[in-house]
């Protein structure tokens, strides 16, 4: 069989003109070289995983499941020392019963701030679900409302970090400091782990008692290193992103020194209780599962990411990081500056989904936001950013943060697909595709 002429069917049966495949090909043609380099990072990741896992005995009766209290859950407990000792910790909370990312930071939040302290953001302003618990955005049971006030240092024009501002900012009533790794809904470059390092060096030669916390969504297995090697004391992150592997149908994870993750578990259970209780409730084998094929899954995501990036930079458009940056998270941010080309772009992502393709996306109203947001994620777990998915504020300057892909093949698809909208409404340039 003639594969390569078979594959180029398949795309014109999916809706894929011969202009925007041909214009796809090229792209990745220049891609290879970066490509053979992500494998490397994906076999040293993966080796990091596995050898955690057969340290900790991992055994086929950690996958039975538990209900109730869930006192002695042994393949809970199991699987805590499995990502205590991959993301290098003292010790780690890894349960369904956290939500979402979102919650498992508010969990770490109001576990280590009391009544008086101060929390810093040194990275300009936090995720938008985050002003709700921080109090920026009045809510029901924020920081602000139980007294822990709040301070923010902006990064510089040029990304970099305030250190003038930070020292200036840090106070005796200081007591933690969040260091976001991704952009958010930001047009802001995504920190390394070596800049996250560099940052809390200088945050603890001001005060060396301060908690740094990384919230550390996106970031997982995109690196060698995770934050906790460069000195962070725990760091935060969702299931159904980066470490569940697309396996994962909910649950979120805290990991780092032992006082930072007890103290989060009597957040989340209560008071006496903390990590004895909550049981795995059936979904344990899918949490070992999703983190053993989390690398091969992320090394996916990070190739749709750099492809996207290089065909949307090609056809004229800002994107960050840029076609040649170095990646430290999977997010890819495209801005169009027009939001009918934003729909477009979504519209088309949702297109090639193996879920819900049929579905047109639509800007809602969606919780914790403070303007309409457009999402295409056409998933298996709902809400699933590991899976391919793109959503993005409908507000100037228009842009959109496209994530994920359990398998490069799925993204490379999903890119396509979204340029193939454009390509259809007259949205691209389409003389800077030969």
């Amino acid at each position: 069989m003639n594969y390569s002429e078979a594959i180029r069917r398949q795309y014109e049966s999916l809706g894929i003109c011969r202009e925007v495949y041909e214009f796809g090909a090229k792209i990745e043609e220049k891609l290879k070289e970066r490509f053979d380099t992500l494998d490397q990072v994906t076999a040293f990741n993966q080796l990091k995983v596995i050898n955690a896992m057969q340290k900790a005995k991992v055994s086929a009766e950690c996958f039975q499941s538990t209900s109730g209290y869930g006192y002695n859950d042994f393949g809970r407990d199991t699987l805590e020392a499995v990502y205590a000792a991959c993301f290098h910790g003292e010790d780690a909370l890894v349960r369904p019963q956290i939500t979402c990312g979102t919650h498992a930071l508010a969990l770490a939040l109001l576990s280590s701030l009391r009544p008086g302290d101060e929390l810093l953001s040194p990275v300009g302003k936090p995720y938008d679900t985050l002003e709700e618990v921080i109090g920026i955005r009045p809510s029901k049971g924020s920081l602000a409302e139980y007294g822990i006030s709040y301070r923010q240092v902006d990064l510089l024009s040029d990304g970099s970090f305030d250190y003038e501002g930070i020292r200036a900012a840090v106070s005796e009533k200081t007591k933690l400091a969040t260091i976001q790794r991704s952009k958010g809904y930001a047009t802001r470059p995504t920190l390394s782990v070596t800049q996250i390092g560099e940052l809390i060096s200088f945050l603890k030669s001001i005060k060396p008692d301060i908690i740094c916390m990384v919230d550390n969504c996106y970031g997982e297995f995109v690196e060698e290193k995770e934050p906790l090697e460069v000195g962070a004391d725990m760091i935060v992150g969702s299931l159904i992103k980066n470490p569940g592997g697309g396996l994962a149908p909910i649950g979120g994870y805290i990991v780092g020194k032992k006082e930072c993750v007890e103290n989060a578990a009597y957040r989340l259970t209560s008071p006496g209780l903390g990590k004895e209780v909550g049981a795995s409730l059936g979904v344990i084998q899918s949490f070992y599962q999703g983190l053993f094929l989390a690398p091969s899954v992320v090394n996916a995501a990070l190739k749709g990411a750099i492809f996207a990036a290089n065909i949307y930079e090609t056809l004229g458009f800002d994107v960050i990081p840029n076609g040649t940056e170095s990646r430290h998270d999977i997010i890819q941010a495209v801005t169009f500056h027009k939001p009918e080309a934003m729909i477009s772009f979504c519209r088309g992502i949702q297109a090639a989904a193996p879920v819900d393709s049929f579905v047109t996306p639509e800007p809602w109203a969606m919780p914790g936001y403070d303007s309409d947001v457009i999402m295409a994620a056409g998933a298996f777990v709902q809400g699933s950013s590991i899976e391919l998915s793109a959503d993005g504020p409908l507000k100037p300057p228009y842009s959109v943060y496209f994530q994920g892909g359990l398998t490069w093949h799925h993204a490379r698809f999903g890119i396509l697909m979204s340029l193939q909208k454009l390509y259809e409404q007259n949205l691209v340039n389409k003389n800077l595709m030969w």
